[in-house]
């Protein structure tokens, strides 16, 4: 990979770059715009709308639009990138690919809040969960590996990276994941708080005296492994302190893992059973200690994993990291959502009216 740092003004200027990259003559990825035959978009929210993706069209835009105050710090730029797309790319399909659409099989026990029903019909406060296209593509990458069907087996999804969640897969759909209406719940995050007591946003705007903007802010972009450790998001940055004797980034790391640990323990009773427990994404890819730690003392469960095999795994590549006598497989399995996208984009554009293909 190459960087090229560069000033940009809006997605219209941005893609324009990225067009300008791709037909370089000096890197010869494509002869003209006409080699680019369909666009997929990675759309953070579908809200209820979307359980699967979609062509793009004035109804999608419009459901997308509505989804803005469900997730107002990504559909925003998600629809602006889309229509950018269009203007420069407007003779061929563009497809949007939801976050949520893979956690659309939650039961309404899963989903529902402890709110009262009206505001759940009123305003879609429910739980919708990310991650989506990343928990189904390492999934079904299991499914492939061992040969087992998906209808048979229950599997345990770990997606831990700046953002991080798990998700329960219960014969091949999602039963229940870790984030909620935003992606602020669940698991401690790289500066996300995850799950806490709602009484404390009260107590810390009579105590602090902050506006609802700053306690926003304060759990989306300080708070985390950022908050708690003093010193950073990263895990990286984090492990080499600690190694350090840095008591506070222990702390950050311990609590990551025990969250981590929790989260599996309710969804082996949530789906009465796992089959296979799967780390992803940037630390559960390459943190052998990370993984180590969230699976530490849980042999009641027949969860072992093998020193070595963990220490040793090759990055970039699927890796078994449980002893042979583990009651529950362990993975390592990278993620690859653009694959997921590409694969969706031309599944549907080849079944599009407008689709150059057909």
């Amino acid at each position: 990979h190459t960087k090229s740092p560069r000033t940009i003004a809006n997605h219209t200027e941005a893609l324009q770059e990225v067009m300008n990259y791709l037909l370089d003559t000096e890197n010869q990825i494509i002869e003209s715009p006409s080699d680019i035959k369909a666009v997929g978009h990675r759309v953070v929210h579908g809200g209820e709308m979307f359980k699967d993706s979609v062509l793009i069209d004035d109804d999608v835009t419009a459901a997308i639009e509505q989804a803005f105050d469900l997730a107002p710090l990504h559909n925003p730029p998600n629809l602006r990138g889309i229509q950018a797309a269009q203007k420069n790319l407007p003779d061929i399909p563009h497809v949007a690919v939801f976050d949520t659409a893979f956690h659309h099989s939650l039961p309404n026990k899963a989903f529902l809040y402890g709110i009262p029903n009206r505001l759940y019909r009123r305003y879609k406060i429910r739980k919708y969960g990310f991650h989506g296209t990343s928990h189904y593509f390492v999934s079904r990458q299991y499914y492939k590996e061992t040969g087992k069907k998906a209808q048979d087996t229950k599997v345990i999804t770990c997606h831990l990276g700046n953002g991080a969640s798990i998700a329960a897969v219960d014969g091949g759909k999602s039963v229940d994941t870790s984030m909620g209406f935003t992606p602020l719940s669940g698991l401690v995050m790289g500066t996300r708080s995850g799950d806490i007591d709602p009484s404390i946003l009260f107590y810390l705007i009579e105590k602090e005296e902050l506006t609802l903007a700053n306690v926003h802010a304060l759990l989306n972009r300080h708070s985390g492994l950022l908050g708690v450790s003093g010193y950073a998001s990263d895990m990286r940055d984090l492990i080499e302190e600690a190694d350090n004797g840095d008591r506070r980034c222990q702390q950050a790391i311990d609590l990551f893992c025990y969250k981590i640990k929790q989260y599996i323990g309710s969804y082996i009773a949530t789906m009465n059973g796992c089959d296979a427990i799967i780390f992803t994404a940037g630390i559960g890819e390459n943190s052998p200690l990370i993984r180590q730690e969230s699976l530490a003392e849980m042999d009641y469960l027949g969860i072992e994993v093998d020193e070595e095999k963990n220490n040793n795994a090759e990055r970039g590549t699927v890796q078994k990291i449980s002893t042979n006598s583990s009651k529950t497989d362990v993975f390592v399995i990278p993620t690859n959502e653009e694959l997921v996208i590409a694969i969706d984009t031309a599944k549907i554009a080849m079944a599009a009216d407008q689709s150059p293909w057909v």
